[in-house]
């Protein structure tokens, strides 16, 4: 290595700013809370983002989840409902009507119950990566 490009990798510098660590993030957005500081709430009314944090201020304006967690939410339920089908009918063999309702039932809980929080690891990948607005500034 010569003299000029060590002395040109030591003039580079890289991510000064403090490191977002993905995994507690998320495990604050599973719970629906600001992946900052986990105490204020990501959403209201259900799917809506809050402007702010209400507790640390962090502006979630820019948060873009899309369809991410529709997708993840119908990827997990359909990878646990139809092998679970499958060992329910064979093993048991319930009448159509009911495996029918049990399992419709239990699509429509499990989908209702994973959206929000499947959104709210979106938003917080999100911020831990600086992705999409929460970028180096933030």
């Amino acid at each position: 290595m010569t003299e000029s490009s060590a002395t040109l990798s030591a003039d580079l510098k890289t991510d000064t700013q403090e490191d977002r660590p993905t995994m507690p993030a998320v495990l604050r957005g599973w719970r629906c809370k600001c992946p900052n500081c986990g105490e204020g709430k990501l959403l209201h009314s259900y799917l809506k983002v809050n402007d702010n944090c209400s507790n640390c201020g962090l502006d979630l304006t820019s948060a873009r989840a899309d369809d991410g967690p529709a997708y993840l939410t119908i990827l997990l339920v359909g990878h646990i409902m139809a092998p679970l089908l499958h060992v329910v009918y064979f093993t048991w063999r319930p009448e159509p009507m009911v495996t029918f309702t049990v399992f419709s039932l239990g699509c429509l809980l499990s989908s209702l119950f994973l959206l929000p929080r499947m959104k709210g690891i979106v938003i917080a990948y999100q911020w831990a990566r600086r992705m999409h607005g929460f970028g180096k500034e933030s």
